[in-house]
């Protein structure tokens, strides 16, 4: 099935199966509760593992949520993601939505040239009752809710799973976005001896620092990293053409836990570094970034670094993209939650591929194809080159086969074309599955 999806990413279950046989043991499979998405990713899992053991450096683990809407008659079979305000009708009352969905939290393994090695976890749930997070705050306080019984858990599993399966904690750098700003995390990834690098949301509170200019004391984590001097500038590429300066500045703070869990965590030493737009153009929010990490920041090269590696926390949000645009995760029509996640477990292992083979190209352009493509695949694409009469396979690198498959997909390869992405690659790895048919129909066909 993962073949059969592979080469017709994105087109519906009757379509990459062929038939109606083949379909119906495609359902019953999604059908088997013996199977799990967990069973289905084994195998994955593993050879991410073998990925990076086989890279050096770094492991940025970057770990993301998304959500999968889907539109059916009883959506109660499914789940729920969330609510939200669909405008209003013709009356004035407000037409509030609940949608149906799973959601997904993925963990994916990158190298700091932002090759992804592989999925190192992944945890998809649905909700049967979902009330909005200020409904919950008027009756509850969430600081004093217990982590192991709130969704934000997810972020712990994850840490914990990708450690578990690429076995050096030392290695990995989880990095995450605001909403991973969870005390518990630190003191978890603290307790298992890995690293971590994410976006601020709360003004946590910290140990009491005399202010050498006022003597008072500063008991907020943003009062203090806003008393720090600015380290110096870096400057910046943002999108294709535009470049612009960020003012930079770190500090080194004793961050106290919540008021209603000191009890149970202990402060932690932790660096937070700031980096502001000196000049943003009006027709864009201003990059404002506050991270913090337990990893050493000593100067501005290294707060520079770390801004780098957040930075590549757009990759994970690229994979999902990959799912939904390119593989049409959205689309399928099984009717259940326990069928959907296999599905997508399918689905996800078909776009981390198809994703690892772009970005391995620009990683590494010089590599051997069979790095990343198989021997099927580079014998097909050799069949295309020698019918041209103009050859372009000329250094056999795996940029050139990536280019060919690119230009399968409608690439042009102009001069100032920027390289290869994901939708192009995977039209033209869609192509080449095609032409592969072909050429054995052809080769197996004798003519007198």
């Amino acid at each position: 099935m993962l073949d059969q999806m592979s080469a017709a990413p994105g087109k519906p279950i009757p379509a990459v199966c062929g038939d109606w046989a083949a379909t119906k043991a495609a359902y019953r499979f999604f059908d088997n509760p013996r199977v799990t998405d967990h069973s289905i990713l084994a195998g994955h899992f593993a050879a991410t593992a073998a990925r990076v053991a086989a890279s050096e450096g770094p492991i940025l683990i970057l770990q993301d949520t998304t959500e999968f809407i889907y539109s059916r008659a009883q959506p109660g079979k499914i789940g729920f993601t969330k609510t939200i305000n669909a405008g209003r009708y013709k009356a004035g009352q407000p037409n509030v939505q609940t949608l149906c969905g799973v959601l997904m939290h993925s963990s994916l393994a990158v190298t700091l040239t932002g090759t992804p090695l592989g999925l190192a976890a992944v945890k998809f749930w649905t909700r049967r009752k979902y009330k909005g997070t200020l409904a919950l705050k008027r009756h509850v306080n969430p600081t004093r809710v217990p982590i192991e019984t709130k969704e934000s858990y997810r972020w712990l599993e994850n840490l914990r799973q990708s450690i578990a399966l690429v076995g050096a904690p030392e290695r990995c750098v989880h990095v995450g976005d605001r909403e991973s700003d969870i005390y518990e995390l630190y003191c978890t990834a603290h307790d298992l001896g890995t690293n971590f690098l994410v976006r601020v949301q709360t003004n946590r509170l910290a140990e009491r620092a005399a202010d050498a200019a006022t003597h008072r004391p500063d008991h907020r984590v943003f009062a203090q990293l806003a008393a720090a001097p600015w380290a110096g500038r870096h400057c910046i590429a943002v999108g294709k053409d535009e470049t612009t300066w960020l003012q930079v500045k770190f500090a080194t703070i004793n961050t106290l836990p919540p008021v209603g869990k000191q009890k149970r965590y202990s402060p932690r030493v932790l660096t937070y570094i700031h980096a502001l737009e000196e000049k943003p153009p009006a027709d864009r929010a201003p990059i404002d970034w506050k991270l913090v990490t337990n990893l050493p920041v000593d100067d501005l090269s290294g707060a520079v670094e770390k801004l780098g590696w957040y930075a590549l926390r757009w990759k994970a949000e690229v994979f999902h993209k990959v799912m939904k645009s390119g593989c049409r995760a959205e689309e399928a029509r099984l009717e259940t939650a326990e069928r959907l996640t296999k599905f997508l477990a399918l689905i996800a292992v078909v776009s981390w591929r198809i994703f690892f083979v772009t970005m391995s190209a620009r990683a590494n352009p010089d590599a051997a194809p069979d790095s990343v493509l198989t021997s099927s695949e580079i014998t097909v694409l050799d069949q295309i080159d020698e019918t041209r009469a103009r050859q372009r396979l000329k250094q056999h690198t795996l940029a050139e086969y990536l280019l060919q498959i690119a230009m399968l997909g409608g690439y042009l390869a102009r001069n100032h074309d920027p390289p290869p992405g994901n939708m192009v690659v995977w039209r033209g790895m869609t192509r080449l599955q095609d032409i592969a048919i072909g050429i054995s129909i052809g080769s197996n066909r004798r003519c007198g």
